[in-house]
């Protein structure tokens, strides 16, 4: 059963056989910007929903990864800032106390990598994710980050030596 409502409209088939492909590797690619595995999946879940009721918008179906690759960096980021103003919103916990989601996330984050990543500036890490884990171009991450490719290539620069520092402090 196709679902096709134009000439290079993507049908619901190619977006359900897009989520059997990579539905795996985005998820992974929001590990690496998000910090617990339920807001991954939460997240590439509305990308695909959001891509789903889009379908006849994404004129070009080539492109349909690239534009579920940006709707989960936009949700990523979305989520983060969601968590920042809770955070700011939310009471303190006493000093001498580790709250129960500090010792949560110390179980997730048992990756250095991961860890190393996260404590680089969040322009750095999408950067780096999207060159080294999505495997994209200069070009391509430039285009999806809204910034020039010579905005990518210093933010990577920078990342790779924050994330040197970062793995050296670890070992």
């Amino acid at each position: 059963m196709t679902a096709d409502h134009g000439a290079g409209d993507v049908s619901v088939d190619l977006l359900t056989q897009t989520y059997r492909d990579h539905y795996s590797s985005l998820l992974k690619l929001a590990a690496l910007l998000l910090d617990d595995a339920a807001s991954c999946e939460d997240v590439v879940q509305e990308a695909f929903i959001r891509v789903h009721s889009a379908r006849t918008r994404v004129r070009e179906p080539e492109k349909l990864l690239a534009y579920l690759r940006q709707t989960v960096v936009n949700l990523s980021r979305s989520t983060l800032r969601r968590r920042l103003i809770g955070l700011r919103l939310a009471p303190k916990p006493m000093p001498d106390m580790a709250s129960a989601e500090e010792g949560a996330y110390e179980l997730l984050e048992k990756d250095a990598l991961i860890q190393a990543l996260r404590g680089i500036q969040r322009r750095q890490r999408e950067v780096l994710v999207l060159r080294y884990f999505a495997d994209l171009t200069e070009a391509q991450v430039a285009t999806l980050l809204g910034i020039s490719i010579g905005s990518v290539k210093a933010y990577g620069s920078r990342g790779i030596e924050a994330l040197r520092v970062r793995m050296e402090a670890f070992r």
